[in-house]
Parts: structure tokens; sequence; C-alpha cells
């Protein structure tokens, strides 16, 4: 197979012999010394590897590893991506997680259209001007302009709440919880990056209608929590939960919430998921009311929320490493695979044999694993392609270890090897799985942790800035402030803002003054620059 040289530019991958994809090989011509004289053709693999670093080129080692481990394949239409079985096979696993989860609280799915009138789109003032840059329109059905533009729901409030308020008339429909699992478009943006920055992605959305506030707030947290544990027990990457500005808020919401990553490499936060209250305001232009048990109309409170597929490029870019991509075992499509290590004249039998039992026994106790069994690769290129896929764990099973009764393994994220007896496999294999998984969080914890700078003068905080930190400081909680920054701070590498502040909060000294304006600090907020 080849590929065109188009598509090596997208790559991000050399035309080298020591670093082309897995879809290159070479055919070397060797001598046969076995007294022929004649020459015969052999397949040669050609090396597996990573032509940028993670440390120099961050952007370029991206792309690179979300095309090679063959999570994405870029589209010819800007911003659009191909999403390969794994990428889709994680957002599986996450959905799996958060459907059944959502399912308890009595979420019920449902599916609304992916057009929208322009009329409805634009009711709600404030939330259409948030989203007004981003909307995609359909103008035409064949060569036939239409009558009147439709929009493609860059998300879906007021493609719902116009039937919400058709079906909810008294409390006894309440509360009413909806949940999509669909895509959205948002077309306006430059610099598209796979799973962060896309003009489509995947998403679930949430949209739930309560009788009373006290309701709505108890679920924006107990949303916000299912996003933390998606991050962090799932995904291993660090968040803090927190509080959106007032400038930084849903558009048309009383409220947002959201659980915010960092990425040490570029100094970048990164929002991973929102959870937001509503209040009262769609409400009250789509003439969601109720009546109470007194028999008055009252009208309802609402929450919407959301996480998308770009919770698999913030894992990427956290865990992926100069190998490639490296996979918390929680979302691995596969978590072990088996690759045999026959040797010259060894019993390649036997070898399968053990490989096969060793990937059936894992399967029977529910864990992920493959055979690589492919007999046109060497075992040394078979493990460059399951590390570039960032597969936890290798088993490897070679002549020695047929004769001892035991297999090797192999952890990706930190390569040390162990041997152990067949009979406990399975669970050595949890143990190992277990202690990957914790790792990886252990370790981007600390290297988050180590980004956290705690500030009080504007000029501690330029410097932090210029040092790409995760910035902890005391504001005065004024959205002209919050402009003022953004204006002082615009640059090539973007204007800083406020990602968030977190709900827990350090301690407030009396006396303690904002550090942009010098006026009383009402409390600690995460700045930085953003995704």
């Amino acid at each position: 197979q080849e590929l065109s040289s188009a598509n090596l530019r997208r790559a991000a991958v050399p035309t080298s012999s020591t670093s082309l994809p897995a879809v290159v090989r070479d055919l070397a011509m060797s001598t046969n010394k076995g007294g022929g004289g004649g020459k015969k053709e052999v397949k040669k693999e050609t090396k597996l590897g990573m032509a940028y670093k993670k440390d120099d080129n961050f952007g370029e080692w991206y792309s690179e590893v979300v095309v090679n481990s063959e999570m994405i394949e870029y589209y010819d239409i800007s911003g659009c991506y191909i999403l390969r079985p794994w990428a889709m096979e994680i957002w599986e696993l996450l959905k799996e997680f958060f459907d059944a989860e959502i399912k308890k609280l009595k979420l019920k799915p449902y599916y609304f259209p992916l057009f929208v009138t322009e009329n409805v789109l634009q009711k709600e003032k404030d939330h259409i001007e948030g989203f007004a840059p981003e909307v995609a329109w359909v103008t035409k059905s064949g060569k036939s302009d239409l009558e009147a533009p439709i929009a493609i729901r860059p998300t879906s409030e007021t493609v719902m709440y116009p039937y919400f308020s058709k079906w909810i008339r008294s409390h006894r429909d309440l509360p009413l919880k909806c949940n999509q699992w669909c895509n959205v478009v948002r077309w306006e943006f430059s610099n598209p990056t796979p799973f962060i920055r896309s003009r489509e992605f995947l998403w679930q959305e949430g949209h739930t209608v309560f009788a009373t506030k006290e309701e709505a707030d108890e679920e924006v947290l107990q949303i916000l929590e299912l996003y933390r544990r998606i991050y962090e027990e799932f995904l291993a990457v660090p968040v803090s939960k927190g509080r959106k500005s007032e400038m930084e808020k849903f558009a048309g919401g009383l409220y947002t919430t959201s659980v915010e990553a960092f990425i040490p490499n570029t100094g970048r936060g990164i929002q991973g998921a929102t959870s937001h209250c509503l209040g009262q305001n769609f409400a009250k232009m789509f003439d969601i009311t109720f009546e109470n048990e007194k028999g008055e109309r009252s009208m309802v409170w609402q929450n919407s929320w959301a996480y998308t597929t770009r919770s698999i490029g913030v894992m990427v870019m956290t865990h992926g490493d100069d190998k490639g991509l490296v996979l918390p075992p929680k979302v691995a499509p596969i978590q072990v695979i088996v690759i045999p290590v026959p040797f010259k004249d060894a019993d390649t039998t036997g070898i399968k044999g053990a490989c096969e039992s060793a990937v059936y026994t894992l399967n029977q106790a529910g864990i992920r694993a493959d055979l690589d069994a492919r007999e046109n690769y060497s075992p040394g290129w078979k493990y460059s392609q399951w590390e570039m896929k960032g597969v936890p764990l290798r088993i490897e099973i070679g002549p020695k270890d047929l004769a001892n009764k035991q297999v090797r393994i192999v952890r990706r994220d930190n390569g040390t090897k162990v041997d152990i007896p067949s009979t406990d496999l399975v669970e050595q294999v949890r143990v190992l799985l277990d202690g990957f998984q914790a790792n990886l969080l252990e370790t981007a914890k600390a290297k988050r942790d180590a980004c956290i700078v705690i500030i009080s003068t504007w000029d501690e905080f330029i410097a932090a800035l210029n040092d790409k930190k995760l910035i902890l400081a005391p504001w005065c909680d004024e959205e002209e402030v919050e402009k003022d920054v953004k204006a002082r701070t615009k640059g090539e590498l973007g204007a800083a803002k406020t990602l968030c502040t977190p709900f827990d909060q350090p301690d407030l000294p009396s006396g303690t003054v904002c550090f942009a304006s010098g006026k009383p600090a009402q409390k600690w907020s995460f700045w930085g620059r953003s995704y």
C-alpha cells in the first residue's frame, strides 16, 4: 500500500525509511547463500517510529500520534475528521459508563432533529449571539434556494425547548429529564485540531426541567461529579471542578460549572466538560410553565450539560509519549496484546497454542485481550506498532516461556518487564492494569500540580503566564477587570482569561487585593491561556 505525499504531510510523517507509518513496507533484496547462487526476495518491515518528539514540537507530535495510532484520518473538508475504530471504541466505553449513571438519575433517551429554523434559533438573544459566528446554514435544496435558511444545530436548547413548553403543563409532568447522544456543528474557527477543535463533533447533551431552583442546583453538581469521574477515573486526567466567570459562562444561562484540565507541554488550560444552570431565562423565552400544587402558574428551572469527543484529545495530550499513545486500561479497546515470539526451530505450534490459551483465559475473565498472530511481521515490529497504539500490557510467549509455563508481561507506561506463571495470569494482569491506571493519574497530577503557581501581583502574573503556568490568583470578580486582563495579554499565543473559580478555595486573608485591579479580592481563580 502507498500513501500519497499529501497524506504523508497530513500525518506529519517524513519519508525517511526509519519513521514511515505502518502501511509503508520496504522490499529488500538479499543474496541466498544456501548454495544456489541465486537471489531471493525477502520482505523487510520498515521500522516504526515517531518523527516528532512531544517536548520539541507538540503540535506536530500530536497530529502524528492521532494519525499513526489509527484514531483518526483527515477528511477533505478542513476541520472535519474520520473517527476510526480505535477512537470510537474509546468513546463507546465512556458512553457505556455515563449512560448507565444518568439512567440511575432517571434520564430518558431522546433524539431531536439536526435542523432548527432561524426564528426559533434567534428567540433567545444572548444565547444566539454567543453562537452566531459558529452557526452553519442550509440555504439550498438541489439548485433551488430554500424559502428560509435552516440552521444546523450548534447546541439544542432552541431545538428542544418549544416542545418542552408543549409537554409540560402540571407539576406532575416534572421533572422532565432528557439526554441525547448526537453530533453538532460549529463552523467558524481557526487552527482546527483533531478532537480538540473540530467543525463537527460527537457529544451527549442533557436537558432537564425542574419545579425548583434547589433541584436544579443539586443536579448541576451531580452531573459535574460524573464528568470528574470520566476524566479522573477513566481517562486518568486530573481536573479541577469550579464555576465559570460571568464572562465565560454559557450564553443565556444563569451560571456554568466545569471541569478544567491543563496541558503542561503547552501551558494551556482546556475545558473538559460543562454543567449549566440555565435558571428561568429560557423558560421565559419559550413559555415553559406549569401549574403548581396550589393551582398557580409557575416558571420552571432548567439545566443543560454536555461532554464531547474532546475528552479523547485531552487524554492523548496528557499521557502520550515519544513512542505514541499511552491508553489508560479502563478505556483501552485492547488492554492486553499477546505476541508469539518464535525462534528458529522453536515449537511454533506449542507457542501459538499457549498464546491462544492466554487470550481465551483473559477474555473469559472480562479482560480485553487479543492475539497478534500475523506471520509477515517480526515480533519487534509488532512491539512498536502496539506501543504506538498505546495498549497497556504486552504479553510475549517464546520457547523459554513455553518450557517454563510462564509469560513475560511488558508495561507500556514504564517499560518494566515481569515473568509470571501462566497459572497466575488473570490475577497478575488485573494487578498490573490497576497499577497502570493509578500510575497514569498520579503522574499526570504531579505534572499538573508542578505547573500551578500562586501569584499576588501583575508582574508575577505575567512572569507565570510567559512560563506556561496554571495561575491561581486573587481576583475582585469584576467582568471589566477580566476584559482588561484579556486586552493587556493579547498576543500571538492568545490572551489570558479565567479558567474557573475552583470550588476548593484556599484561605483568602483579610486585606488581600486583586492581582489585576488592586481592589479587594473576592475569591481565588485559575487563570491562563486556553484551547
